[in-house]
């Protein structure tokens, strides 16, 4: 339910602005059918351009369905979108995989493969795959061999990739064979993925192929725009986070023309320029602050929302680090994004996936849901009785009251180092960081998928003409 007279005045601010931006400037389409679904809902178009009105915008998106349930193989990881469930997702879209020390080396299928692992194995994830990093050792085979590979090493709810309309069907053919048939994948919403806006004001055709077959099958897309303040976007936070705005609520119209009543999240990985280098910041204050006005607009239209996670810009595994990934994860889950996609391992502005920053990130999390929780207070949390029994001078350490509580009510580390320790801290830090991964690694297991429905999607990709190898090399 759309609730624009329950908006603050901030917000009533930048939503008039993006709909102004959408009647005056409107948003261009690289895609010929999507301009003539447009058309025929009685969207102005001028050449490529579609100008909105404010009454379009909001019935259009007063269609999209306030929250949603993703269904997994595996019904333990099913998790409802929307609301006030926060879920957080993989990293995405990164080239290289990178050291401690920032030593780089382009992203491979077996870097691939290793981050499916760690995600199935953590138990914070309920989903997995997507464009964890892209693998540059597979050619031509991409969304289609990351969603093969996704499926065999995960039984978690699944990320795609995007592409050309061919491609994307492809991918809808595989995860008809492994749920029952194509057709019965508009039952049940069981992968989804993220369309990009190109900013300022474009969609482009590839973005638009992969919305409109998701949607013909009713599977959730992010419609999410990356503006860049003072280089994409205005150099004020107000005037980018209102053009993204625009452009958010504009393909999640357009989705629901489409198809009404698809499942669409309202994205956003919005931040600002770094004006001395040109590049984007993804750990500023500024990007923070983006995806907590991006949240509280999807929630005043009633729509799910993504934003970002542990983003940092820093090259190294560092103290930068550190502190840009804590902001930015800690601003989307107090603004109960629902989606929160880029939460452990990202480095050097999207750039890079590092092995250990993932690790480091797990404590993140942890850290984050703690603090969200707060702070229980009942008759058994207050513990008057505990304290009136130990009196003046006691000690809790023994309490049969402590014996009950020390489990649950404090964040216990993984990594993190407490009282005293023995040689170079930094050492110990790392030490424990390469120990949890190593035996995150170790103790992984395939989850379980059917001789005969594996055997159908190999069968399958031969046939569409993937290199036997590659399909043999990733099982």
């Amino acid at each position: 339910m759309i609730e624009l007279d329950e908006m603050d005045d901030d917000l009533r601010k930048i939503h008039e602005a993006s709909m102004a931006v959408l009647e005056q400037t409107g948003m261009r389409f690289h895609h010929p059918k999507v301009l003539e679904i447009m058309r025929q809902n009685r969207i102005r178009i001028e050449g490529q351009t579609a100008f909105f009105t404010r009454a379009q915008v909001i019935d259009w998106v007063s269609k999209a369905p306030t929250h949603f349930k993703m269904h997994a193989r595996n019904p333990n990881y099913d998790f409802v979108v929307g609301g006030d469930h926060v879920e957080v997702c993989p990293g995405s879209g990164s080239s290289f995989v990178c050291e401690v020390d920032g030593t780089k080396h382009a992203a491979l299928m077996s870097d691939y493969i290793n981050f499916l692992k760690l995600y199935h194995q953590s138990s914070y994830y309920k989903v997995n795959g997507g464009i964890v990093v892209q693998p540059t050792d597979i050619g031509r085979s991409t969304i289609a061999m990351m969603l093969y590979a996704t499926m065999v090493y995960s039984d978690k709810v699944i990320i795609t990739g995007t592409g050309t309309a061919e491609e994307v069907e492809q991918l809808m053919d595989m995860l008809g064979i492994v749920f029952g048939g194509k057709i019965s994948l508009a039952e049940k919403p069981r992968c989804l993925t993220i369309v990009n806006t190109n900013t300022p004001l474009q969609f482009d055709t590839n973005m638009l192929d992969t919305m409109m077959v998701f949607n013909k099958y009713k599977q959730p897309v992010v419609i999410a725009a990356a503006s860049m303040a003072g280089t994409t976007a205005p150099m004020t936070l107000a005037g980018t986070i209102a053009l993204a705005n625009a452009e958010v609520l504009a393909g999640i119209a357009v989705a629901q023309m489409i198809n009404k009543g698809t499942p669409v999240i309202y994205g956003s990985q919005s931040t600002t320029s770094d004006m001395k280098t040109g590049s984007i910041a993804i750990g500023s204050p500024e990007g923070a602050l983006a995806y907590q006005y991006a949240a509280r607009l999807a929630k005043s239209y009633g729509l799910p929302c993504r934003g970002g996670g542990t983003l940092t810009d820093a090259k190294t595994l560092s103290v930068q680090a550190g502190y840009e990934s804590m902001l930015t994860l800690l601003a989307s889950y107090s603004a109960k994004t629902n989606l929160i996609f880029q939460s452990s391992g990202i480095m050097d502005s999207y750039n890079s996936m590092c092995y250990e920053k993932f690790i480091a990130d797990l404590e993140i999390i942890g850290m984050v849901k703690r603090y969200v929780n707060g702070v229980k207070v009942n008759t058994e949390t207050l513990a008057v009785d505990e304290i009136t029994e130990i009196g003046i001078a006691g000690q809790f350490l023994t309490s049969d009251h402590t014996m009950k509580h020390f489990r649950k009510e404090p964040f216990l580390p993984d990594i993190s180092l407490r009282g005293a320790v023995t040689g170079d801290p930094s050492d110990k830090l790392m030490d424990n960081i390469k120990t949890k991964k190593d035996k995150l690694l170790a103790s992984y297991c395939k989850p379980e998928l059917s001789t005969e429905v594996q055997g159908k999607l190999v069968e399958y990709l031969l046939e569409c003409g993937y290199d036997s190898q590659l399909i043999e090399s990733l099982t």
